[in-house]
């Protein structure tokens, strides 16, 4: 069993890579495509352009595993199937539980890069990519927003492990790709929320420790206490003033990154960012646990897979399995995003809402095990 073992697992291994490497040419070509019209702005050039389609090759590797794994194991069964090889290892005593034990041992392999790729690989190339691609296009990021960037802090007495006091809410004019911040504004309130004081700096420096620097600041102070007097409302400027924030250019990053572009220890301490700052953090703990779940994926995608090794069509055997492989490959991913927005509209459980897909396509598997075995 194991020469049997060794010999379906390198012929599923070899389809799988062929197609991962089919897939990500198709798309580095898209993206190519996509870039040309971008070429000559700033200093970005054409060989930039072939380095920012690599680096994010990674990403496209992380969400084609799965599918490549489908597509890869349908051709490589179906062969065996054509030249009646699986047949014949049915023969020799190999039952169906069997042959999924094979393929889940194969599968191993697949789920452990897909985490090397979601987790380690691909946040890293992305960031990279976008940042150089900003520099050199000298642009900078708004958030999409008229008015800039906007996000919530929380105030503290006496650095960040001293007691909370109030709330902040912060704006940004514009991110720039070395991390600084231009045209910030902070509105500060107390417990009650009454407005306090209202901060505004040109620009704003990450100084390390949860530590801003603001340059060119004036501060507008508003004294709750006395509002009938003439010191009701005091304005200072100064040159530079240091502000403590949960706020790190970490934070600020994720701020633009698609929250499927990010690993899961990123959304984990976003998420935990944005419960502490009483925000909804809906849609980035669904995308934690797509991040945990998806990777397993691929045990499933392989189960889908086992069924066509027991299917016999007289003619274009090959070619129809492995069309309906890409359908059903399609169907996953467009089924695992729609599920996403189902259940942030219909505030599902994020555990539910991402097991979800794959569970459905699991019970798909299992079923048409059980209908092949018996006809």
């Amino acid at each position: 069993m194991k020469v049997i073992e060794k010999y379906v697992a390198r012929e599923i291994l070899g389809a799988v890579l062929f197609v991962l490497l089919a897939f990500l040419a198709l798309f580095a070509f898209f993206d190519l495509m996509g870039e040309l019209q971008d070429i000559g702005r700033g200093d970005y050039r054409l060989q930039h352009a072939f380095l920012y389609i690599f680096m994010r090759l990674p990403g496209y590797t992380y969400d084609l595993i799965p599918i490549a794994a489908l597509i890869g194991t349908i051709y490589a069964l179906a062969q065996l199937a054509a030249r009646s090889e699986f047949t014949i290892m049915r023969v020799s005593s190999m039952s169906t539980r069997m042959a999924g034990l094979m393929l889940a041992k194969v599968g191993l392999v697949f789920v452990v890069l897909t985490f090397v790729f979601g987790e380690l690989i691909a946040p890293t190339t992305n960031a990279m990519a976008e940042k150089m691609r900003t520099e050199l296009q000298n642009a900078s990021r708004s958030a999409g927003f008229r008015s800039g960037l906007w996000t919530k802090d929380v105030i503290r007495q006496g650095g960040m492990t001293g007691e909370i006091v109030g709330s902040r809410f912060v704006n940004v004019r514009q991110v720039l790709a070395s991390g600084q911040l231009k045209g910030v504004k902070l509105y500060e309130f107390d417990h009650d929320f009454r407005l306090t004081a209202v901060v505004t700096a040109d620009h704003a420096e990450y100084r390390g420790e949860n530590t801003w620097r603001l340059v060119n600041v004036a501060q507008t102070s508003f004294s709750v206490e006395a509002l009938d007097s003439n010191t009701a409302v005091s304005s200072k400027s100064f040159e530079s003033k240091d502000v403590t924030s949960e706020i790190t250019p970490g934070i600020v990053s994720v701020l633009f990154a698609d929250p499927d572009r990010m690993s899961a220890r990123d959304l984990a301490a976003y998420t935990r960012y944005l419960d502490d700052n009483k925000q909804n953090s809906e849609r980035y703990a669904i995308s934690f646990w797509k991040k945990i779940v998806y990777p397993f994926a691929v045990f499933v995608m392989m189960a889908l897979a086992l069924p066509f090794a027991y299917l016999h069509f007289r003619a274009g055997g090959v070619s129809l399995k492995i069309f309906i492989g890409i359908m059903i490959g399609v169907s996953f991913q467009l089924i695992n995003s729609l599920f996403s927005h189902i259940g942030l509209l219909n505030t599902w459980p994020a555990l539910v809402t991402a097991l979800l897909p794959s569970t459905v396509f699991l019970t798909a598997a299992i079923g048409a095990l059980w209908w092949v075995e018996r006809h």
